[in-house]
């Protein structure tokens, strides 16, 4: 499935994979996140940790209407407040996708799939 847009010199199809790598890309820079996770979890409860490869499976893009739904599939880090790091993720990734596409996105929904410790090292 592909957004398009419509401009003066034409129409521009953008695919939801570069939707998703740009989301992806914008979500793991910000304080707290340990990375992407698959939508699905594993057997016990267990979320699957993605590589950058990969974010387009913990990442849904949907387009109803004329209106844009990004849904995140996230892991945190512990001992950090998790409502701030997905307002975060939410503000960083709207700024992201208007400044390199001009894409207006209607919301952003942030699933958290599991909080890890991370060594200091």
């Amino acid at each position: 499935m592909t957004i398009e847009m419509n401009t003066t010199y034409g129409q521009i199809d953008i695919n939801n994979d570069v939707i998703a790598a740009i989301a992806g890309g914008a979500a793991i820079d910000c304080y707290g996140i340990v990375g992407m996770a698959s939508q699905k979890q594993l057997k016990d409860g267990i979320s699957e940790l993605l590589g950058r490869e990969n974010f387009k499976r913990g990442i849904i893009v949907r387009k109803e209407e004329e209106r844009i739904h990004i849904d995140l599939y996230i892991i945190v880090s512990y001992g950090t407040k998790i409502s701030e790091v997905a307002h975060n993720v939410q503000t960083k990734v709207k700024y992201q996708l208007d400044k390199m596409l001009g894409l207006s996105v209607d919301t952003i929904n942030i699933y958290i799939q599991g909080v890890r410790v991370v060594n200091a090292e």
